[in-house]
């Protein structure tokens, strides 16, 4: 316990760490806009009390700094806007998601390797650009509503397995929440790795977020057999590693091929570590799956 609340205590200031840096470029960048900005708020000032002596020839040197000031506070403006973008993306494109949606996600989650569409996320042009289309209308787009959901799921299955073999305990359900979000976080930390071990760092830590957390989906059903079948825990947990691997390579190559364009290089390299990426799911789902162990 103490190994693991240590583990999660620096895992939670790498990440804090992260957030902090991003959001600190964004303030010193509007800092610098907003002193360029008061800068030449100033010597237009100056310019103004200086029109009395020169006339007309000082309206040329105000509009031009003017312009300056703006064009300064517009680039400075877009450069945040672009980087904070690129790694939070906007939550409600997340949740646009409904029934339909919902039961092909899973049956893609549950059963990749009977999918017969195509992998490929479908995008749109919208005030000019591009981006993709959300959940409700593309079956490939990542949302946060099934593994939120997933992830309540496995705690309540958690929950009543300890009920049955009388290991319940706030203190125990405790240790499986404890479990499931230290699972979930070293699940980010693989894809983003694997991501930029292939320099591929320009997808959206939201996107990274959802792919992670349909292994919950899994645990799940190992639970749910556990419950009906307590022997059927390593035939289930071994099938269910294999349709999570399937799953995340496809995803990945995806991400690869159709969205971050990195096809033509390292593909030696690309295949070693999605394969190194299934097989983490091994370890990992067995301890989702192992819920109980060490509790009285």
């Amino acid at each position: 316990m103490k190994f693991i609340k240590f583990l999660i205590i620096i895992i939670f200031i790498l990440i804090f760490s992260y957030f902090c840096s991003i959001i600190l470029m964004g303030s010193t960048m509007y800092e610098t806009s907003q002193y360029h900005k008061k800068t030449c708020t100033k010597q237009i000032d100056t310019s103004f009390g200086n029109m009395l002596l020169f006339g007309a020839g000082s309206d040329l040197i105000k509009n031009e700094l003017g312009a300056y000031g703006e064009k300064v506070l517009g680039s400075s403006s877009a450069y945040v806007q672009s980087n904070i973008g690129r790694y939070i993306s906007n939550p409600q494109y997340y949740f646009q998601v409904n029934e339909s949606y919902v039961k092909n996600k899973l049956k893609v989650i549950l059963f990749p390797f009977l999918h017969k569409g195509h992998w490929m996320r479908t995008g749109h042009m919208a005030r000019g650009e591009f981006s993709f289309k959300p959940p409700i209308y593309d079956i490939n787009a990542p949302d946060l509503y099934i593994p939120m959901m997933a992830f309540g799921t496995y705690l309540v299955l958690a929950g009543y397995f300890l009920g049955i073999t009388t290991k319940f305990s706030p203190e125990a359900l405790g240790v499986q929440f404890t479990t499931g979000l230290l699972c979930w976080l070293l699940q980010i930390l693989l894809l983003e790795a694997t991501l930029h071990s292939l320099g591929s760092g320009e997808v959206p830590l939201l996107d990274i977020v959802a792919y992670s957390g349909y292994i919950f989906v899994n645990a799940s059903i190992i639970l749910l057999c556990r419950v009906i079948w307590d022997y059927a825990f390593y035939i289930v947990t071994i099938f269910e590693c294999f349709c999570v691997g399937v799953f995340l390579i496809k995803t990945m190559k995806r991400i690869l091929i159709g969205e971050v364009r990195t096809f033509e290089k390292h593909s030696t390299k690309r295949n070693y570590l999605l394969l190194l990426m299934a097989l983490s799911q091994i370890p990992l789902l067995f301890w989702l799956g192992n819920v109980g162990v060490g509790a009285k």
